[in-house]
């Protein structure tokens, strides 16, 4: 007989791996944790790393958009420097030579007459060729320190990246959101699967005594000569038989309740006690399922691709926001001091300030500016497209969950009835059996279908709750406020 009860060694271990040592804040490895669903639910979120993962995430995406929003304010800098001059530049000056004597005593001469004085010989015409010396210019040290400021005054770009980067961030809330809700689908199968291993288990502890009792009464009645050896061999191989599956059931107790710790977040050592039954879900199920709203609105999948295209289209401006010119103003204040000598001694420090004011108007790039846009727009209609799958396939899921659930709520009332019907058939059987009208066969057969009726009941019951819970993820209808760590006022 197949069982679903049992949970993978291999998955469980894999999710082993994801334990993160620092998720442990408020649960100490010694001591013992009685769990319910909603406690659950509770430690998950406040523990789990994939939550705190994704709430880093969109403090990311914060600083993102603080960058972006900077960028807006005027950028301050400061800024020095100091050159040494090695070999000083030579100038030459243009048409061939020139008489300095003769200039000289061009402007100079009528001053020397008005004062009576003769003017002094220059010995003779005295001509320089720059063409061929050349001069040096320029001092050996230059010191220079200031400030500059920078402002965007027009930049349409800068503002539309703005608003992209606040879709940015509301999308990175959805994606944690999303996160959350595969979380709580998650927790909650998995607890729903602890109970059904539980649940499970007792069926089988439950056979395995009825084993046991039946056995000893064979036994008993060997002694008093009323039975045959071969009836208490035949008795007690069966209680050997139900040993292996009993401790398999057993072990597949603990290794949901290890799953179960791990998508909580806690530590592995921390002994989980969960006194809950799926029985204790059925008296919902009518409710439950008729409550299940079927729209779409909530869906995170498609919340976040709605956010996309928005972000798509604000992008498809931004490409078109690059054909407006772009106004910035600058302005600084600098001091300089130049000298020759000594680099440490002759300061001499004069401050200087500039305001500037920078128009830029794109004329012509080659149509790159156009295909951009374009391309942005072609991104636009691929993400309607997209959209419009999306709707059909989760309309189509929806309706296989409901499906699935409505089915599972028939199966939970047929089994019901089975259970009912197989327990009155065994309490006959065992009575029978008793008073030596029934075989130890015939009433082996009645308690295999008993313990086939009640491990098919608590399987029907975990599908119900299974399937509600992967609808309210798809539908994204789940309360995640309701488990939310409340923070402390």
């Amino acid at each position: 007989m197949k069982k679903r009860f049992c949970v993978s060694i291999a998955t469980v271990l894999a999710l082993t791996t994801m334990i993160s040592a620092s998720a442990q804040t408020s649960i100490t490895t010694d001591s013992v944790l009685s769990l319910d669903l909603d406690r659950a639910l509770t430690i998950a979120l406040s523990e789990s790393p994939t939550i705190k993962i994704a709430d880093l995430e969109v403090q990311k995406k914060d600083y993102s958009k603080r960058e972006t929003i900077a960028g807006l304010l005027p950028q301050i800098d400061a800024s020095a420097s100091y050159q040494r001059a090695i070999k000083k530049q030579r100038m030459y000056m243009s048409g061939g030579s020139f008489d300095i004597g003769g200039m000289m005593q061009t402007y100079l001469g009528p001053i020397y007459d008005a004062m009576g004085v003769p003017f002094p010989e220059t010995g003779g015409s005295t001509s320089t060729s720059s063409s061929e010396e050349g001069f040096e210019v320029g001092l050996d040290n230059t010191y220079s320190m200031g400030f500059s400021a920078t402002l965007p005054v027009i930049a349409p770009q800068l503002w539309k990246s703005v608003e992209i980067t606040s879709l940015d961030i509301q999308t990175t809330l959805e994606a944690a959101r999303s996160s959350r809700l595969s979380l709580i689908n998650e927790v909650q199968k998995a607890y729903y699967n602890v109970l059904l291993c539980q649940d499970s288990y007792d069926v089988l502890r439950d056979q395995y005594d009825n084993a046991k009792l039946n056995a000893e009464t064979y036994a008993n009645q060997y002694k008093q000569g009323t039975a045959s050896e071969y009836d208490v061999l035949r008795s007690e191989v069966a209680v050997r038989n139900i040993e292996p599956s009993l401790l398999s059931a057993e072990n597949a107790v603990k290794l949901s309740k290890l799953q179960l710790k791990v998508l909580m977040g806690i530590d592995v050592e921390i002994d989980v006690v969960i006194n809950d039954k799926l029985s204790n879900y059925e008296q919902n199920m009518y409710d439950v399922t008729m409550s299940i709203d079927r729209s779409l609105d909530n869906n995170t999948d498609l919340r976040q691709l709605d956010l996309q295209t928005k972000m798509l289209e604000k992008t498809a401006t931004l490409q078109k926001f690059a054909y407006i010119p772009t106004l910035g103003a600058q302005f600084s204040y600098n001091w300089i001091s130049m000298s020759d000598g000594n680099m440490f001694k002759n300061f001499r420090f004069n401050p200087y300030s500039t305001v500037a004011v920078a128009l830029n108007v794109p004329i012509f790039s080659g149509g790159s500016r156009y295909y951009k846009v374009k391309q942005a727009q072609a991104n636009v209609a691929q993400m309607g497209f997209q959209r419009d799958n999306l709707v059909r396939a989760l309309d189509m899921q929806v309706e296989a969950q409901i499906d699935a659930i409505t089915k599972s709520v028939k199966q939970i009332d047929s089994n019901k009835l089975g259970v009912q019907q197989a327990e009155k058939a065994y309490a006959i059987m065992q009575k029978s059996f008793e008073i030596g009208s029934a075989t130890f066969v015939a009433l082996n057969d009645a308690e295999l279908a008993l313990t086939r009726a009640r491990l098919s009941y608590s399987q029907a019951i975990y599908d119900f709750l299974a399937g509600v819970s992967d609808v309210q993820k798809l539908l994204g209808t789940t309360d995640i406020s309701k488990y939310e760590p409340q923070e402390e006022k």
